[in-house]
Parts: C-alpha cells; sequence; structure tokens
C-alpha cells in the first residue's frame, strides 16, 4: 500500500523516542460531549468537533451516527491503523485491508429489562487481508498488533471507571444572578 515508509518511519520514531523518553507517551486525554436539543451531542477534542444522536424512534433527531456506531468505528479503525503499523514496522507487504466489528446486542438491557446486559454481549472482529506474504507471517504480525492495541484492550480487559459529578444549582445560580 501506498505511505508504507511514511508509516514504517513515524511509527520507527515514535517507537525511539518513547523507548528513551517514557513519560512522553503518559497523559490524560479529555473530550468534551455536550447535550443540546434533546439527545444531540456535541463532542470536541482540540479542533475534532463530531456529533452523535439516536435515531427518531428512540426519541432522537438522526443528527450523527449513535454512540454504537462511534465505538465500533474506534475499535475497528484502532485495529486497521494498528495493523498496518506493525505491518510497516515488520516489513509484511498489505495490499488491501478491512475490518469488520460484530457487535451482538440486546437493547431489552438498555431500557432496564430482564437481566440483559446494558452493552454488548459479545463482540467479534473480521480481518480481511490481501498480502503477498505468507499465511503464517500474517498471521503473527496479526497477532504482534492485537497485543498493542489500545481499543481491543480497551474493549477486552476491565477497567476502573469513575464517575465525578459536579453539581451546579439553578436556584443558586438565579439567585446570585438577582442580587
Amino acid at each position: 500500500m501506498e505511505n508504507f515508509e511514511k508509516i514504517q518511519t513515524a511509527f520507527n520514531r515514535q517507537s525511539e523516542v518513547l523507548n528513551l523518553r517514557s513519560g512522553m507517551g503518559i497523559g490524560t486525554a479529555v473530550t468534551k460531549v455536550r447535550v443540546r436539543d434533546g439527545l444531540t451531542c456535541d463532542i470536541e477534542e482540540g479542533g475534532w468537533k463530531l456529533t452523535a444522536d439516536m435515531n427518531p424512534k428512540w426519541g432522537g433527531n438522526d443528527a450523527g451516527p449513535n454512540p454504537g456506531i462511534f465505538g465500533r468505528g474506534a475499535l475497528g479503525s484502532c485495529l486497521a491503523m494498528g495493523y498496518m503499523m506493525w505491518a510497516a514496522k515488520l516489513g509484511i507487504d498489505i495490499k488491501d485491508l478491512e475490518v469488520e466489528i460484530h457487535a451482538d446486542y440486546d437493547t431489552r438491557g438498555m431500557c432496564g429489562i430482564g437481566d440483559a446486559p446494558a452493552g454488548y454481549k459479545g463482540v467479534r472482529y473480521v480481518v480481511k487481508i490481501l498480502s503477498d506474504s505468507s499465511q503464517e507471517e500474517v498471521i503473527k504480525f496479526l497477532d504482534k498488533a492485537d497485543m498493542h492495541s489500545s481499543y481491543l484492550d480497551v474493549f477486552s480487559r476491565s477497567i476502573n471507571m469513575q464517575r465525578e459529578v459536579e453539581f451546579i444549582s439553578t436556584k443558586e445560580t438565579v439567585q446570585n444572578n438577582g442580587a
């Protein structure tokens, strides 16, 4: 594929920098999501602005993809990009690559009905790959890339989640503004 050397150079450079200065790879990403017009959400991080919404049957405005599409897209694109980076690093020739994310769900869980989980019951990913490399080489590099895929890790491993609430009382806001 095009850009093989560009990807290889960039991936190797980033790996060298992080190897020498591991602290440069540690941080916190902050994405802001603001609800407007019912269920429509404006998503911002850095210079990126995205919109998420639900379709009308769920009370949304269909102004953008739903969170499930973004989640599956995050996993699929993370895998695809990771495969291309590791293929470049390891010298595996990839002519074409596609990743499909198959997520099994039961929306009863989201509605609090029965004992169905609110999230996915299972997730599979199908990698379609065209390469002149042997099947053994391809499987070996895919395994290596999977071991280092951040979103495969996020989907596969239980991680600590915590909620923080910053409550702003409308009563106090009205009283303070009126004084």
